[in-house]
């Protein structure tokens, strides 16, 4: 079982800079991919960037490549979301996701956290 907590979400205007985090507890977090999803009202879940679990592979959705870095300090159990010139349709709901890549059914999800981006 594995508990996952983010952190950092807010109101940020177009063009800014915002950094998600996401603690890890209850298992050995390196065997994760963990993984960073949005949702906007009216709108599915979609998976914008993962990590393999020692964060030698990320992958980014094309909406936000060139402005996305995703990342993982396993020491601390915490994958990270930096977010820089966001613009108002990365307003969403964002997800952390840890994914065992050995055995699926072993997929957690935090509770999410508000990003709007707005003037």
């Amino acid at each position: 079982q594995v508990q996952l907590v983010e952190s950092g979400g807010g109101l940020v205007q177009p063009g800014g800079s915002l950094r998600l985090s996401c603690v890890a507890s209850g298992s050995i977090f390196s065997l994760y991919v963990a993984g960073w999803y949005r949702q906007a009202p009216g709108n599915q879940r979609e998976l914008i960037a993962s990590i393999t679990g020692f964060g030698i592979s990320t992958n980014y959705a094309d909406s936000v490549k060139g402005r996305f870095t995703i990342s993982r300090d396993n020491a601390k159990n915490t994958v990270y979301l930096q977010m820089s010139s966001l613009k108002p349709e990365d307003t969403a709901v964002y997800y952390c996701n840890a994914r065992n890549p050995i055995k699926s059914t072993l997929e957690y999800w935090g509770q999410g956290t508000q990003v709007t981006v707005s003037s």
